[in-house]
Parts: structure tokens; sequence; C-alpha cells
């Protein structure tokens, strides 16, 4: 399907100039608008339709500086290039820092004109496109759920992302701690740079320094080739260490060096090269102990710990399942192709009631698996438990059912997770709860009061 032609703005106080660039541009396949002042030329640049501005400096009723300062502000988007037939360098310098993308001083030839507005409608393009392109990357690694400390963490990373101090995110496996580093990039500075993960429990020990920070040609057996490191491909972009507890000790030394002074030094090699990189680090364990067990360096847990975010278990956010299966479901038929099928009634409640050991990544795959195996449009709780994983023995809360020593503890535990469960599977409804479980309302508010469940 081809494109519409570019609709390009004069605005030049000379009608001679203005007929000749219409001429031209009509006849190099563009849409040409033209004004003859500056308040009517910045009425007609705010209009979404036109894609480039030619903008004379000299006009009158608003300088063309003026003309370029309220456009680029009300539309940051549009590519304007200047021109003047009294132009000097300060103006020109003037021009591109308030947002042009050329100079062009009068006379200019025909086909200087043409190549400078090819680039600038290029470039607005790459610029629309890798704009849709962030937007599209923040929708799929959101972080979904509106309970109080995904919100909290949201606000956090929304506070942090325009800095350059590090963060640490914490919290189970599974549970989104990428997303959150992404989110950090997402809305940072560095946005347009490079985002560069490295999960440090998956690099053999012998590896990680090569991994980090380089290595020269013969370093090593089979280092046939010089090797920038993760610190020197994320150059002005964003550098998440995963599973930063897993460094080995002697690397946590070297990399404390490296976030101190900002320099990298390559294995092998004898100079020091500058690295301008933003550190977000990860873990699923608790450093502090680490630390307390001599497992993990202290300086370095505190260089590492600017600003945490932390991001709960899915078991504490039960409120925020169910907009994540719906969420997981219309995204499994969106990329797999699967027919039209809604979760069944009852399914959200049983969802709510599962201990969730993986977490959001865990809920994820049930739930496409379902949607995947389901025969009817409805999936139901037979189809979920058939794509739910078999966990270990253990509650939402983690304990280990067979860890007890008396009968009479395992009774209670069993009998607290038995309740809560069904609590949540009838949305807390004491009566229907009673009901279904055949006891008595005010026995089953006795047992609430005893479990701490009310």
């Amino acid at each position: 399907m081809p494109t519409a032609p570019a609709v390009i703005l004069i605005v030049d106080d000379h009608r001679a100039v203005r007929e000749e660039l219409v001429f031209q541009l009509t006849f190099d396949g563009y849409l040409a608008r033209e004004a003859p002042d500056g308040p009517s030329g910045l009425q007609m640049a705010l209009d979404p339709a036109v894609d480039l501005l030619v903008l004379d400096v000299k006009l009158p009723g608003m300088d063309g500086l003026e003309v370029l300062a309220k456009a680029k502000e009300a539309r940051p988007e549009l590519p304007v290039v200047m021109i003047s037939g009294h132009g000097d360098l300060e103006t020109a310098v003037l021009a591109v820092r308030r947002g042009a993308y050329d100079f062009l001083q009068k006379p200019f030839g025909k086909d200087r004109l043409a190549l400078s507005l090819q680039n600038a409608l290029a470039a607005s393009r790459l610029a629309r496109e890798n704009a849709a392109l962030r937007q599209a990357l923040a929708r799929d690694h959101a972080l979904l759920g509106d309970s109080a400390a995904m919100q909290q963490a949201r606000a956090t990373i929304a506070k942090i992302a325009p800095t350059d101090v590090i963060a640490l995110v914490t919290g189970e496996n599974g549970v989104g701690k990428e997303l959150a580093v992404r989110q950090l990039h997402l809305q940072s500075r560095r946005c347009d740079g490079p985002f560069v993960a490295r999960n440090c429990a998956a690099i053999p020990d012998d590896l990680v320094e090569s991994e980090l920070f380089g290595h020269e040609r013969g370093a090593f057996t089979g280092a046939l080739a010089a090797h920038a490191g993760a610190f020197e491909q994320a150059h002005g972009g964003t550098l998440f260490l995963d599973e930063v507890g897993d460094m080995p000790l002697p690397m946590q030394a070297k990399l404390l060096r490296v976030l101190q002074e900002r320099r990298v030094q390559r294995l092998g090699g004898a100079k020091e090269i500058a690295v301008d990189v933003r550190i977000v680090a990860a873990t699923n364990q608790d450093l502090a102990a680490l630390v307390a067990a001599e497992a993990f360096r202290e300086d370095l847990y505190y260089r590492l710990h600017g600003v945490r975010v932390h991001l709960p278990a899915l078991r504490d956010r039960r409120d925020d399942i169910g907009p994540l299966a719906l969420h997981f479901l219309a995204g499994a038929r969106a990329r797999h192709g699967l027919p039209p099928r809604r979760l069944h009634a009852d399914a959200i409640g049983w969802l709510q009631a599962q201990p969730w050991p993986g977490n959001v990544r865990q809920l994820r795959n049930v739930v496409e698996a379902a949607a995947a195996l389901a025969d009817g449009e409805e999936i139901g709780c037979a189809d979920l438990q058939t794509a739910l994983t078999p966990a270990p023995a253990r509650d939402a809360g983690g304990t280990d059912w067979f860890a007890f020593e008396r009968l009479e503890d395992f009774r209670a535990a069993t009998e607290k997770e038995f309740l809560r469960r069904k609590l949540l599977e009838f949305g807390g409804n004491i009566k229907r709860t009673a009901e279904r479980i055949d006891l008595m309302r005010s026995n089953l508010y006795k047992k609430l009061e005893r479990y701490g469940l009310k």
C-alpha cells in the first residue's frame, strides 16, 4: 500500500521564495503549504497533518526562532529546517539548540534542500518508530497489579528511573525482577542506549571476569579474539546484574572497584577503559545474611543497596491474581492464535487458592497451557489443574508439612491452610464457606479468630 506524501509547511515572508519552494516540493512529490508570517505559520505548524516545517529566521509578527521554540514545545517530534538570507554561525547554533534539524543559508541549491528534507523526514520517522517501540516494550514489560506493594514498587521505579542511582531489586524467583529492571531502563534518560543483562549464577566462575570486563586476544587458552565485556557493551545504557548474590568473592572486589572508578580493564589488557553505565542488581537471596555468613562483601552490599525495589510474592497479593490471569489469557490468544476462550466463574477463585511457589512466571505458564489444552470456550478448574505442575508439599507460606514433630501442630497448620483456601474460594463469604465445609458459622468464626484469619 503506497504511503501518503509528506506535508511540508513553508513559512517565509517573501512570496517569490514561497512560490519557488512550493514548485520544487510539489515536483519532488510532497504536499506543500505556505504561510507569510510568524503567527500564521505557528498556527499552521501545530496541525498534526504537517510533517515538516521549513522556517525563515526573519519574519513579520513573530521571529522565526520564537516560532521554532513554540512549535517544538507543542510538537517535539516535528522536524524543522531553518533558512535565512542573513544567517551567521551564532544564529545557526542557536537554532539547532532550540531543536532545528538543519540550517540552510540562502541561496541554497535544490539538491542541498532536497537532501536536508529527506534526512529530516527519515530522522523524524525513525524517532517515531523508536518511540512506538519503547511504548510497546513498556507494555510488554509492564509490572501489573494494583496491590499496595506493587503500587509502591512502581512509584519507586518512577522516582529513581531518571537518575543514575544504583538500584537493588529483590524478590523470589518468578516475581518479575527483570521486568522491574526493564522499566527502570525504559523510563530513564538512557532508554535509547543498550540494555545488557548478565546472570551471575549462570556464568562459570572462571569466566566471570571475562564476561563482565572483557579480554584481549591471547589472554587465556581459547581467547582467539578480543572481546568487549558487559560493561563496555552497556556503555551509555543499563547493565543488569541478575542473581548478584551468586557472584564469586574474588570478583566482588573487582566489581566494587569498577563501581567506584567507572573504569574497566580487560583480562590480559594494559589500559583502563572508561565506561558510562547505570548499574541495577537483583537477587532472590538475603544479602545481609550472606554478609553475616561472610559469603558476600559488606562494602559491596552497601554499594549496591542504593535504592531497594522489593517485589512481593504472588501469594502476598492474591487480589492481583485474577487480573494477571486475564492479561495472560489475552496475551496467549494473541501470540499463539488460540480461539477465544474465557475463564469460568470458579476459575479465578481456584487460581487465588493456589500457593504459586513459582510466582507470576508459574501463573503465566499455567494460564497459557490451560488456554491451549481446553476443549470448549471456557477454561475451568479442571483445565487449570491439568496445566499446574505439582509442587512440593508446602503451603502458601512455604511451610513444609512434614517438618512438624507433633501431630497436633500438623493438624493445626493444615486446618488453617484449608480454611484460608476455602475463604478465598468463596470470596470471603462466611455463610457460603461454612455451608460448603459443613461447619456451623459460630464455630467457623471461632476457628478464624484462633488462626488470625478474620
